[in-house]
């Protein structure tokens, strides 16, 4: 007799087998371009109960309701809620708790002047922070945005010594309004040389490190820009979605 959680796994595993076979019906259509298996993961070793918690700028956001007791909209409709949908129905004894900090338009200086209420006091089990594209155009120095960015890590590693950390590096496509030449090389460079003090981030605090840009530049190669980015910047609901799938492919290692 198959238990709740085995119907649960086996329902999602046949369903991505079916939509899998749906897909490659169709003449060239090109094969897994995310890189990642849909449904094919390790669950994560989260605790009962365990609050994971998500900061950054509006990529995070998507609107999220600020009254979370209205429980529809409560985590916006960004690769938050693609992973918190995920994993509820994949371990539902887990009885984990989500919460979207993601505010449109910040940068990290914005993330730091906030971290004690929007982080600290939220007491998280798990803590994911993916900021950096505002600051390519309205930020400082490398070296401040570095500086901000390990102050927000050692304050929360103040206070939980143990806290688990997924670090995701920002990024951008050549769509939009990034397809002209002179823009995308300025907001590229920018963006890749975030990604390195990201890189460094994930090593000095051994934090799980989710590299989007990288998977947003095979994704982009396998269909086109468009298709990920509408903007250069922000990602459609396919985006969202290559995401969550990273960000499950890592955390569950």
């Amino acid at each position: 007799m198959l238990d709740r959680r085995t119907f649960l796994r086996g329902t999602a595993l046949c369903t991505g087998a079916v939509a899998a076979s749906k897909v490659g019906e169709v003449q060239g259509a090109v094969t897994n371009p995310s890189g990642v298996g849909g449904y094919n993961y390790r669950l994560p070793k989260l605790a009962k109960g365990s609050r994971l918690l998500f900061l950054g700028d509006s990529i995070t956001d998507m609107k999220w309701g600020r009254n979370e007791r209205d429980r529809n909209h409560y985590l916006g409709h960004s690769y938050v809620y693609l992973i918190a949908s995920r994993l509820g129905v994949d371990m539902p004894e887990a009885q984990l708790e989500f919460f979207n900090r993601g505010i449109s338009g910040h940068k990290v200086s914005d993330l730091k002047a906030r971290w004690q209420k929007d982080a600290i006091d939220m007491k998280p089990d798990l803590l994911t922070i993916l900021i950096g594209v505002n600051d390519v155009s309205r930020g400082g120095t490398l070296k401040q945005w570095e500086a901000d960015y390990r102050f927000i890590l050692d304050a929360s590693r103040k206070a939980k010594a143990d806290l688990p950390v997924v670090l995701l590096d920002p990024f951008v496509l050549r769509s939009g309004r990034l397809k002209n030449e002179a823009a995308w090389k300025e907001w590229r460079g920018k963006v890749d040389q975030y990604c390195g003090i990201v890189a460094q981030l994930a090593e000095d605090y051994d934090a799980t490190h989710v590299k989007t840009q990288e998977v947003f530049d095979a994704a982009a190669k396998a269909a086109s820009p468009e298709q990920w980015i509408w903007d250069g910047v922000h990602p459609l609901p396919q985006g969202h979605e290559l995401i969550a799938r990273n960000w499950l492919l890592q955390v569950s290692d």
